[in-house]
Order: structure tokens, then C-alpha cells, then sequence
């Protein structure tokens, strides 16, 4: 079969199943196998596709079908330009996350920063800001060391081994150095929230990652302490936040003695990141 009916049939499997991106995920596990650009997959469509390709392919529809993100399935999730390792040890990076990148990259730009990343999951926030920041060192945490794990294979993987660490500590315990910059993207659904959550979310990404308590808020708070005492005066709190969660996170920030810098919005102009100094 060749590459444009195949990718039909596949699409079409997938819509049956109520899946809305069903044409796109079809093209992206194919091209990811085939290990070509989803570009040349549309511009060839002619091309005969070999039947070690086609088992490869019916297994990871399958997958799909499942409600199986596309990026654990493909192994990975292209984050500021990037191609991250992603496993259901990480969370699967958001568009909104690189609102943060963009913002704090202007700020300290040529600047010798040290940064620390609570909660780095697969570790793309910290990288990404330390490959467009070439001066800086930064470290990452997690309480999962799978997560740790690939959060490393990422550092290699973008020639910034030398520049992070990472370690498998809990917020609480971690008491070491001070910071120009702390990034956070903790986990913020609150307990109420959860069950309204996708089943691509629910079933394969860390819940461990995604729960924020009873009002969501739990990690925000604990974020927020622990920089108070591990920023440098005049040092940057960059942290994400759910929807609706910016005037609660705003007066904790304000009451832990930071004064904010700027927020940012998503595309549903909720306020997704806020940024803020230590006064």
C-alpha cells in the first residue's frame, strides 16, 4: 500500500474512534517510523510503504486508539524548537509553557545566571532556557527518578550536560545555593478538576505531576516558600498556574514578599505564567 492510502485508512480508524486530530496523528506516527519529515510523507504520497513499516504502524494506531498521547507513542515532543524524550514518567510539554521561556530569555539575555527548575519533569523548561542562555548553569529537581533519568538523556542530547544536574529530591528537602532565577510548572488541577481531565491525561501522563490538592494550590504555595529563601535579592520567580488560579497565586506571592514583574496569557487569555522578584 502506498503512503497516501495508508495514512487514509489509518486517519479514518482513528476518526471512528473520536479522535478529533486523527488526520495529523496519523501522519506524525508515520512519518516518526518511516523517520522522515511529515512534509516529504504529503509531497511522496506515491511511495509503496514495506510490511515491517505497516506492522510497526498497526501497532502504534492501536496504541492510539487507546487514547495513547502521540508523544509517548512516538517517544518524544518538540518543545522551543526542540525534540524532547518524553515517557509517562514526564509530562508531555505545553505550548504555553514557552511563554515563559520567551519572556525570561529577553530578560536575562547575555546575563551569567543560575537557575533552578522545581519540578523539571523530562527538563525542558531548564534546557531550553539554558541553550538560548549560553552563559548560565542550572539544576533540575524531581521526585520521580525516572523522570530525572530522562531529564539527563535530554541534557545529552542537547550538548548541555556540562551546564545542568539534575537530582531526585522532593521540594522540601532541598535546600541547596541561591538562585538568580527559579522556574516552576507545579502540579496545579485541583482534586475536584481531575475526573475532568481528557483520557489521553487521566490514563497515561503522571498524576503525581498534575494534582495540586484539594483547590490546586498546594505546590503553588510550596513553590513560592521555598523560593523565597533560595532566590538571590532581586531574583526572578517565574511559575505556571491554572486557569482562574492567578488572583489566589498573586496574593500568596504578594504575601511571601514578591512584587510581580509581568504575567502572561494563553490563548484563552487566561493568565498561564506569572513572573515576580523577591523584594
Amino acid at each position: 500500500m502506498n503512503l497516501e492510502n495508508t495514512v487514509k485508512k489509518a486517519s479514518q480508524i482513528l476518526k471512528n474512534h473520536n479522535i478529533h486530530s486523527h488526520e495529523l496523528d496519523a501522519q506524525i506516527i508515520l512519518s516518526d517510523i518511516m523517520e522522515i519529515k511529515r512534509e516529504f510523507l504529503i509531497t511522496n504520497n506515491e511511495i509503496n510503504i514495506s510490511e515491517k513499516i505497516m506492522e510497526k504502524y498497526d501497532i502504534a494506531i492501536k496504541r492510539r486508539i487507546k487514547r495513547e498521547p502521540v508523544a509517548y507513542i512516538i517517544g518524544k515532543k518538540e518543545f522551543w524548537s526542540h525534540n524532547f524524550r518524553v515517557n509517562q514518567s514526564t509530562l508531555i510539554p505545553r505550548p504555553e509553557s514557552e511563554l515563559l521561556i520567551y519572556k525570561l530569555v529577553n530578560y536575562f539575555k547575555n546575563r551569567r545566571i543560575n537557575i533552578l527548575d522545581i519540578g523539571t519533569g523530562s527538563g525542558c523548561i531548564l534546557l531550553s532556557l539554558l541553550k538560548e542562555l549560553h552563559l548560565s548553569r542550572g539544576i533540575g529537581i524531581d521526585i520521580s527518578s525516572k523522570a530525572i533519568k530522562t531529564a539527563k538523556l535530554n541534557s545529552k542530547k542537547l550538548n548541555l550536560f556540562y551546564r545542568s544536574k539534575f537530582k531526585v529530591v522532593g521540594i522540601n528537602n532541598f535546600n541547596i545555593g541561591r538562585y538568580d532565577l527559579i522556574v516552576s510548572n507545579p502540579p496545579y488541577i485541583a482534586l475536584k478538576d481531575m475526573k475532568n481531565l481528557s483520557k489521553d491525561i487521566l490514563n497515561y501522563e503522571p498524576l503525581i505531576a498534575l494534582k495540586g490538592g484539594f483547590d490546586g494550590l498546594d505546590l503553588i504555595k510550596k513553590v513560592i516558600y521555598k523560593s523565597k529563601h533560595l532566590l538571590k535579592a532581586n531574583g526572578l520567580l517565574g511559575i505556571e498556574v491554572g486557569t482562574n488560579q492567578y488572583l489566589q497565586a498573586s496574593k500568596i506571592l504578594k504575601k511571601n514578599g514578591f512584587r510581580e514583574v509581568s504575567k502572561e496569557y494563553d490563548c484563552n487569555y487566561n493568565v498561564r505564567c506569572i513572573i515576580s522578584t523577591k523584594t
